[in-house]
């Protein structure tokens, strides 16, 4: 008798699935088991159709061969096992089914199907890739750290009045009444929303008995620290485009003027620098603007600038104040190009708004607005996220990013590649360069610094030394002095893959931080290439291999380059973290690819998609780029895609790495899957350290808040949120009860969220906006 003439169909259409893409793949120099496949199950599909039983033992053949050459490009790695062979072990079920047995023995009777060796081979196999899922993504390695108890904390007090808790950006607070002993009794206390629809990013800050952020559309809040109830709100009214971050916002500063009593209102501020290009001041105590500050209590950021198109000049990371100097750079539009507004950095007096100075790499003889006619040098380096101060040594750290646009260097002058991609140590006074170290030579990847620079004293070879640490979206982690920019951890020039487009050079060799743990160690293959079932996986093995790929840092191409880590990063504005009682860095690292393409100018289509790259005017190309994803736009790399990791600041050595967050939010055409396996996802934001031992970090893309033990990278507790956050934890002890919070903000999720009120009964809440979210001990 004949098998149901479903199987040998459903055989055949799998089969010829993959003998095109297989045989375009084994061209390219790819992998030839997808071809040998797809011949394979049209065989397998002649042979059911006859009535032959040789068709399953084929397929069960060709199962096994699958799971073998699985096993041998993988090893034991679960989700890279998964699109290898669960639709083919899935279809292998289907052999099992009683009626298809029965046919395929000629109507005989036959064994219960868990008798049977195939399925007891198949459910063993399920096993071992389940037991692998875990087992992959749970162990790791853990250190133990070298200089435990000997750091030194720069803010005791375990407030957290700064965006990095302290001017130093190091995310920590000394507080440990929420430790590792407790930390699973951590409830919430309260939740207020804040009546603001969009993008919440914001980090809040806690100075004396007051909690204050700012919402997207720069909207200001200040809350009571121990109910979450509203005191007062300020609207800046924004009116730019909804373009790009039109409404972002990460952060306000509060200021205290020296002579705050002399003075009738303001002696106490809080300031955001606006997505239109303002300069707000507001009273910490009222929210009313501060009428001595620039005009009506706003500074227009768009002087000196030229013409600005909307859209192409934003501010969306809090200013620094340091020695009485406000600073901030600005967003620049990327990809645009080559003569957009300025990358300047300025520094303001923070009580009257005037002016101190300008640093413009331009003009560098000159710290003042330019002169009527003219304005600050166009396309230059801009400085968009955050910054750290060191005000015993009169500095700021400033992060930059490359030269407008992105992916083509031909308009660059010296200086703009003399300060593109570095961390630049500014005189706080003046302005004046004191020195910079550039993280990317001649940066044509979009490989701008976007992380704030970590200031930390820390013990090396007994001696303790300033140290000023920079991550990099390339993943690499650098650890300099940060009086003089030396490196303190060694720095190598290696060489990298050079340029084939015309009008475009590349240099030798790039700076790697040899002497750090990198996280950009993994040289990507074919077989690293990922999807949810065979037939996206091949694509995407037929993709890496059409495209110029040799490692980091290989340049962009006519046929497409594949950037890994992606232009995401790597560390992003998340930044990091430090314990600094132990002298231990917490790093959150993305894995992503981007593809970038350079497209001639002759050739890019009106309205053609560019991902987030752009049409380059002024340079020979356009570019395209984008992630790196599948047809069922699942990424084209295998897991992790986030992970956390320790590095012990003493000796330099990983403590321990891990991925971090699970599955339940993605899904094949982003179809969330609600599948809690772990999985390493993808993250926003970053991370918060406390005296407790603990790491909090909301930023996952599954929904999920999260304490770590900073010590082991053990997840020792959990709490829903209703979305992702996308700004980074903080904690402060409340200065009228004595209790630690720690606080998370939200975006607005879906529908109503039922959330523990302090008292402990749930309470429905419709108020519309994003969430600030409070734990606590219970009382």
């Amino acid at each position: 008798m004949k098998a149901p003439r479903v199987l040998p169909i459903l055989l055949g259409i799998m089969g010829f699935g993959l003998l095109y893409p297989g045989l375009i793949l084994v061209s390219l120099g790819g992998s030839p088991y997808y071809f040998a496949a797809g011949i394979t199950l049209m065989a397998c599909t002649w042979l059911l159709w006859q009535g032959d039983v040789r068709g399953a033992k084929l397929y069960g053949a060709f199962l096994a061969f699958t799971y073998l050459w699985s096993f041998y490009e993988t090893g034991l790695d679960a989700w890279a096992l998964a699109p290898r062979v669960g639709l083919f072990t899935a279809v292998g079920l289907l052999f099992l089914l009683p009626g298809t047995r029965r046919k395929l023995a000629g109507g005989a009777e036959v064994k219960p199907l868990l008798q049977t060796r195939e399925a007891q081979i198949t459910g063993a196999a399920a096993v071992v890739i389940v037991i692998a899922l875990f087992i992959g993504n749970g162990s790791y390695e853990v250190g133990t750290p070298s200089a435990a108890g000997t750091g030194t904390v720069n803010n005791p007090t375990g407030d957290w009045a700064h965006y990095g808790s302290s001017k130093t950006g190091t995310r920590f607070a000394a507080a440990d009444q929420i430790n590792l002993d407790n930390v699973d009794q951590l409830e919430q206390a309260w939740v207020t929303r804040t009546g603001v629809g969009g993008a919440f990013k914001g980090t809040p800050i806690q100075v004396d008995d007051g909690l204050y952020l700012c919402t997207g559309q720069n909207v200001i809040l200040a809350l009571d620290p121990d109910t979450g109830a509203e005191r007062w709100r300020y609207d800046p009214e924004i009116q730019t485009d909804r373009i790009g971050f039109w409404d972002t916002c990460r952060g306000v500063t509060w200021y205290e003027a020296p002579d705050s009593e002399q003075l009738s209102e303001c002696g106490e501020r809080i300031f955001t620098a606006t997505t239109d290009a303002r300069l707000v001041a507001v009273d910490k105590n009222t929210g009313l603007p501060c009428d001595d500050f620039g005009v009506n209590g706003e500074v227009d950021l768009l002087m000196g600038m030229g013409e600005v198109q909307p859209g192409y000049y934003f501010v969306t990371s809090p200013p620094t104040i340091s020695n009485n100097v406000l600073v901030l750079g600005g967003w620049v539009m990327d990809n645009q190009e080559t003569a957009e507004p300025s990358g300047v950095v300025r520094g303001f007096d923070p009580v009257t708004g005037n002016l101190r100075w300008a640093w413009d790499i331009g003009r560098p003889n000159s710290t003042n607005l330019p002169p009527a006619g003219e304005t600050y040098t166009r396309g230059t380096p801009n400085v968009w996220s955050l910054t750290s101060a060191d005000e015993e040594l009169g500095l700021i750290y400033v992060p930059t990013g490359n030269a407008t646009p992105d992916y083509h260097s031909g308009h660059r002058s010296e200086a703009m590649e003399e300060y593109s991609s570095s961390v630049v140590a500014l005189e706080a006074a003046t302005g004046r360069v004191r020195w910079h170290f550039q993280t990317t030579h001649h940066d044509i990847w979009d490989y701008d610094v976007p992380s704030q620079p970590t200031l930390i004293d820390i013990p090396v070879d007994g001696v303790t030394r300033k140290a000023v640490i920079v991550p990099t979206k390339r993943a690499e982690v650098f650890l300099l002095d940060r009086e003089t920019g030396e490196p303190i951890a060694e720095v190598s020039e290696l060489p990298v893959p050079q340029t084939d487009v015309p009008d475009e050079f590349t240099v030798p060799t790039q700076p790697f931080s040899t002497g750090m743990p990198s996280f950009a160690d993994r040289v990507l293959t074919g077989a690293d290439m990922w999807g949810i079932t065979p037939y996206d996986q091949v694509v995407c093995r037929i993709q890496f291999q059409s495209m110029r790929y040799e490692g980091p840092l290989t340049p962009p191409s006519l046929r497409g380059t594949l950037y890994y880590p992606g232009v995401g990063g790597g560390m992003n504005w998340g930044s990091a973290a430090v314990d600094e009682i132990n002298n231990l860095l917490v790093v959150n690292v993305l894995h992503m690819p981007s593809v970038v393409r350079l497209i001639p100018r002759d050739q890019v289509q009106e309205g053609e998609f560019l991902g987030v790259g752009g049409v380059q005017q002024g340079t020979p190309y356009a570019v395209y780029s984008f992630f790196f994803l599948s047809p069922l736009f699942a990424p084209c790399v295998r897991p992790p895609y986030g992970e956390m990791a320790v590095i012990d600041l003493a000796n330099q050595e990983l403590l321990w790495r891990r991925p971090v967050g699970t599955a339940r939010e993605q899904g094949p055409l982003g179809i969330p899957s609600r599948l809690p396996l772990p999985m390493g996802m993808f993250f926003n934001g970053g991370s918060a350290v406390t005296g407790g031992g603990l790491t909090f970090f909301g930023g996952v893309t599954d929904s999920t808040m999260r304490a770590i033990n900073t010590f082991t990278g053990e997840e020792v507790w959990t709490d829903d949120l209703p979305a992702s956050s996308t700004a980074t934890p903080m904690t402060y002890v409340s200065p009228a009860t004595g209790k630690q919070y720690v606080i998370v903000t939200s975006p607005e999720g879906g529908g109503l969220l039922q959330l523990e009120s302090s008292t402990g009964s749930a309470a429905e809440n419709t108020t519309q906006g994003g969430y600030v979210i409070a734990y606590a001990l219970p009382d």
